[in-house]
Formats: structure tokens, sequence, C-alpha cells
């Protein structure tokens, strides 16, 4: 019996194909500079016409930024998951999955952070800004909050300030390397825990105080 993976061009369903294609777009567009990659290297990549690319994403920028909204996004599993427990056990459960997350997107999630070859574009921007902001909304659901609550856009400001910690942390374990994945853990979950036990409560009382 052959063991040969089966061929790109296999007959797949639609949301298959789709998913394939778009697959293919976010391992190319991780690997090369944005300029460099065209319909044609994702299509051969992916084994299809390159029509069909247009047909489920329309241009080569509406694809790519598809493949950085999905990069960014942080699913809200990441909260349904969570462990009872301390505040302590429940960030260190956060920071893992998230270095997990993070770990399978490969290649695409650093290039999402620092988008390059596309230029200065408001629709990526905007993607980063939505991205960021529903990620700490996430973290502050997590912990019983939300950005609706009082202070809550205060606290959402807070956690986006964190997210810049942690994509800066990111790139010293993924790119530089100066930093490892135990490290890197360390230092997310210990300051997401001081964020939310210590400073949370700061920002807080001094608003009630100058009510």
């Amino acid at each position: 019996m052959s063991t040969d993976p089966a061929p790109k061009w296999r007959r797949l369903e639609p949301d298959e194909r789709k998913e394939q294609i778009f697959a293919c777009a976010a391992r190319l567009f991780g690997e090369r500079p944005y300029t460099e990659v065209s319909t044609s290297d994702i299509a051969n990549e992916a084994g299809v016409a390159r029509g069909l690319i247009n047909h489920y994403f329309g241009t080569k920028r509406e694809l790519y930024l598809a493949v950085v909204r999905r990069a960014l996004t942080v699913p809200h599993v990441g909260v349904e998951i969570l462990p009872a427990g301390s505040l302590e056990e429940r960030a260190d459960s956060a920071i893992h999955w998230f270095l997990d997350l993070i770990t399978s997107r490969g290649q695409m999630w650093l290039t999402a952070i620092t988008p390059e070859g596309i230029g200065r574009d408001p629709d990526v921007d905007r993607i980063v800004e939505e991205a960021d902001q529903e990620s700490a909304d996430l973290v502050l659901e997590a912990v019983g909050l939300s950005r609706d609550s009082e202070h809550g856009k205060e606290l959402n400001a807070l956690v986006r300030a964190f997210g810049g910690m942690v994509k800066s942390a990111g790139r010293e374990w993924l790119v530089r390397g100066e930093l490892n994945r135990q490290q890197v853990h360390a230092l997310l979950s210990k300051s997401l825990v001081t964020l939310v036990g210590e400073v949370f409560p700061v920002v807080q009382g001094k608003d009630r105080a100058e009510s």
C-alpha cells in the first residue's frame, strides 16, 4: 500500500480547499515580505488555479489582511479553559496556553505584530488595534471584569500596555533568542499577576478617591 502523501490537487470540499489556501498563504507571508509573495506563488503552493484565490479571498491584499487578522485574534476558548484557582494559577495557565498558541501560528504571528512590506496601511493598523482591544477584553473577562464596567476603559488600556510587553518578549524569544520560553513564561505570568492583583486596585482606588 502506498504511503505517499495525497497530492495537493486532490478533490476537497470548498471549506477544506479555502482553509488549505489560507494555510499556504499564511506560511508564505510568514516566510517572505509581502511584496515578494504573489497570488501565483500561493496558488502553486496550494495546488490550485489562481482564480480560486480571487474567488475565495479577493485580492492578495484582502487575503493578507485575513491572515493578519487570524494571526492576532485570541480565541475565546483561552478564557473558557482557565482552571478554577488562585490568580497565580490562572495567570500561569493563561500564559502557558498563549505561548502554545503563538508557537502553533509560527512565523506569521511575528509578521503580523510587525507588518512590513505592505506599507503604512490603515486597515492593518485597524486590525492590530481591534485585536489588542479584544485580547484585553478577554483578560478582563477572565478576572470577572469588562471594558463596560466601572474603570473598564482604563483597565483595558492597562492590559493593552501589558500586551506591548507580550509582543516584545515574544520577539526576544522567537527572533533574537535572548530569552527562552521558560523565562518568557515567568516574565509574563508574574507581570500579569502584578497587573491584575496590584495595579488594577490602585487605578480603581485612585479614581474613587478623586470622585
